[in-house]
C-alpha cells in the first residue's frame, strides 16, 4: 500500500533512462520505485545543450510536461514547435513525441505521466 511522504529533489538520484541521450537526465521522484506511487510517474528533468529523447509514442500514458528553465525544440505529431519557461504541454496516449535542448543553457522541465506503466 502507498504511503504519504516528503522527500527533498537531492535525496533522488538522476537516472539516465533508455532512449534519453546527451546528459538527458531525470530524478523520479514519485514512482513506484521511490515513493510507491500507483498511478503517477512525476519526474523533473535536466538536459544539457544537444541532449535529447528519441521520439517515441506511448499507448496509453498521457504526459505532462512543463517547462521550469531553458528552451528546447518540442516535436509532436512530426511538427516541432520551440518551447521555454513556462509553457505546458499536454501529449495523449498514440502521439509520437520528442524534446531535444537547442538551446544555450540547461533545459529543465517536469514530466507527469499518468499511468505508471504503458500497458500491452
Amino acid at each position: 500500500m502507498s504511503k504519504p511522504s516528503i522527500r527533498n529533489i537531492v535525496e533522488t538520484p538522476w537516472k539516465q533512462y533508455p532512449g534519453h541521450f546527451g546528459g538527458a537526465l531525470s530524478k523520479p521522484l514519485v514512482h513506484p520505485e521511490t515513493a510507491g506511487s500507483k498511478l503517477v510517474d512525476y519526474r523533473i528533468s535536466t538536459y544539457q545543450p544537444m541532449a535529447y529523447v528519441e521520439t517515441h509514442t506511448h499507448k496509453v500514458q498521457e504526459q505532462i510536461y512543463h517547462v521550469l528553465d531553458g528552451e528546447g525544440a518540442m516535436e509532436i505529431d512530426g511538427k516541432t514547435t520551440i518551447v521555454r519557461r513556462h509553457d505546458v504541454v499536454f501529449i495523449p496516449p498514440g502521439v509520437p513525441h520528442s524534446i531535444r535542448n537547442e538551446g544555450l543553457g540547461d533545459l529543465t522541465f517536469i514530466v507527469v505521466t499518468t499511468p505508471v506503466e504503458d500497458g500491452q
